[in-house]
């Protein structure tokens, strides 16, 4: 859906990393590392830790509760017996299965309905602008609660929690892109290509989806990037407060981090530091990782004097 900016962004990002300012890219460079860390930890660190989400025991017995960081167990084990560095690897693929699922479940009816709200107008905008101011004031937290005590009684499964968790995140998500797709859409359908389409005859279907979709979506990537750490969080939240996945379904950073709280007042700091940290970086590298993006695609936003211009976009389609 936002295969136009996505084809030319790769080109455009060694370019900006060159021409930038200082803090700008330093912003853009540590949240292109954080991020790619966290999807790299999820893709292929389950395949390189030592044990399993729900593992407790090995060939020489069970691990123990809250034994220290040791050969054998590099982070030490939780209050329960499980490895904390298998744990919060296996943490990090739970949480891009969130941010995946979140984001395919709001951007779809989000862009749709922003498309045919902006391009129609009247009684239909008019409605679905109410209902997505009325879905946009609800706390996603609270919602994915609620959501979470229907579904499975506040104790969720793998599939349980993550289906409370983003469908609460997508409910909140829909209105933030059906606003900046109808703003765009609104602003594309009057200009001049537009126009011409209708005087040549082309029929309002295939405006709506090759003329105005394809110029209207091109900002949708950088709210990709910022609504993933409000996903994590929404999901860590759930955990944390003891709504979450239970330990058995898969490992989740908020649930080990409530499991932690009262280590810490005991001296035991590697079951809760690993945990917060995982959910720090990602939630810092996904931000930063939008606000680059976001000083990449303005180029008011530029300070560097006499930095040379990026390549910009026609107004019209590709075709």
């Amino acid at each position: 859906m936002a295969l136009v900016l996505v084809r030319r962004l790769p080109l455009r990002l060694p370019l900006r990393l060159r021409t930038g300012a200082g803090v700008q890219r330093a912003m853009l460079l540590t949240g292109l590392v954080l991020t790619g860390l966290f999807v790299l930890t999820a893709l292929l660190g389950p395949l390189l830790v030592p044990h399993g989400y729900a593992q407790l025991r090995d060939g020489s017995g069970l691990f123990g509760s809250q034994q220290h960081p040791s050969g054998a167990h590099p982070l030490g084990t939780t209050i329960a017996g499980y490895d904390v560095l298998s744990r919060t690897v296996w943490g990090a693929r739970t949480a891009l299965l969130i941010i995946v699922t979140a984001l395919l479940l709001s951007v779809v009816p989000g862009t749709v309905l922003g498309l045919v709200s902006g391009y129609l107008g009247g009684k239909l905008d008019r409605l679905l602008v109410g209902l997505a101011d009325a879905l946009y004031a609800f706390p996603p937290l609270l919602l994915a609660i609620l959501m979470s005590l229907v579904i499975s009684g506040g104790r969720s499964s793998l599939v349980g929690g993550l289906g409370a968790a983003a469908c609460s995140v997508a409910v909140s998500f829909i209105p933030q892109y059906f606003r900046v797709v109808r703003s765009e859409v609104i602003r594309v359908k009057a200009e001049p290509f537009v126009d011409a389409a209708r005087v040549i005859g082309t029929g309002p279907w295939r405006i709506m989806t090759r003329h105005v979709l394809r110029n209207s979506v091109r900002t949708l990537p950088l709210i990709f990037t910022i609504n993933a750490s409000e996903a994590i969080l929404t999901l860590a939240g759930l955990g944390f407060l003891g709504f979450g996945i239970e330990p058995n379904s898969a490992a989740e950073w908020g649930y080990d981090l409530n499991r932690a709280v009262a280590d810490v007042t005991s001296g035991i700091w590697w079951t809760a530091i690993p945990p917060g940290l995982g959910i720090v970086l990602t939630v810092l590298g996904t931000t930063l990782l939008g606000e680059g993006l976001t000083d990449l695609a303005d180029p008011r936003l530029r300070r560097r004097t006499g930095a040379p211009t990026l390549p910009t976009d026609g107004g019209g389609d590709d075709d």
